[in-house]
């Protein structure tokens, strides 16, 4: 059977309601079947950051989208070992779902690092790239990107970590289930 796929990566440390909008957002504009979130082992980019276990990861992404029949987790960067290449894991895909199309969604900041991807002339053969807008980035580029529009809103993993280990206020930001998780698990210095 043929599906049309989201596939949302990232580290989601942790994982909050801008990753769920931009999830609902490109399938229902996409008319994709699901959206898959892949969390990342090592992102090749972001190598010398400090990045909460995996594990945790993984339990807050369940817990993000536990109650979306469209969403789901595939876990193949977690159970790999080294840098997480957008290639590899698509390559890995495509030979285990050869009748599903696969629609890679981006931020507008890694359009602008889509050169300095790894492979990424390959990569656009075994993929469609959905790009979202991001105050502050451009997405010109010469490859071929999909745009989305969705609505802005504003919220980072890093701008999370920082307010949750400042004490500050997360409400309306992060699921309820989540900031519950972190508080538990003596996560970014709760």
């Amino acid at each position: 059977m043929s599906k049309k796929i989201g596939i949302l990566g990232g580290t989601f440390d942790p994982p909050h309601f801008g990753h769920l909008l931009i999830a609902s957002e490109v399938r229902h504009a996409m008319q994709l079947s699901e959206i898959w979130f892949i969390p990342n082992q090592i992102p090749p980019h972001k190598q010398d950051e400090h990045f909460t276990d995996s594990k945790h990861r993984l339990n807050m992404i369940k817990l993000a989208i536990h109650d979306q029949a469209h969403f789901k987790i595939e876990q193949i960067e977690l159970d790999r070992e080294g840098p997480s290449f957008t290639y590899d894991t698509l390559r890995i895909l495509r030979e285990q779902f050869p009748t599903y199309s696969f629609y890679f969604i981006i931020g507008a900041d890694m359009i602008e690092y889509l050169p300095k991807w790894h492979k990424v002339e390959e990569v656009v053969e075994l993929v469609t790239f959905v790009g979202v807008k991001r105050p502050g980035y451009k997405t010109t580029t010469k490859y071929p990107v999909i745009e989305v529009e969705i609505p802005q809103f504003d919220v980072s993993s890093t701008m999370l970590r920082k307010r949750l280990k400042e004490k500050e206020n997360t409400a309306y930001l992060l699921p309820e289930d989540v900031k519950r998780y972190i508080e538990e698990n003596h996560l970014y210095g709760t």
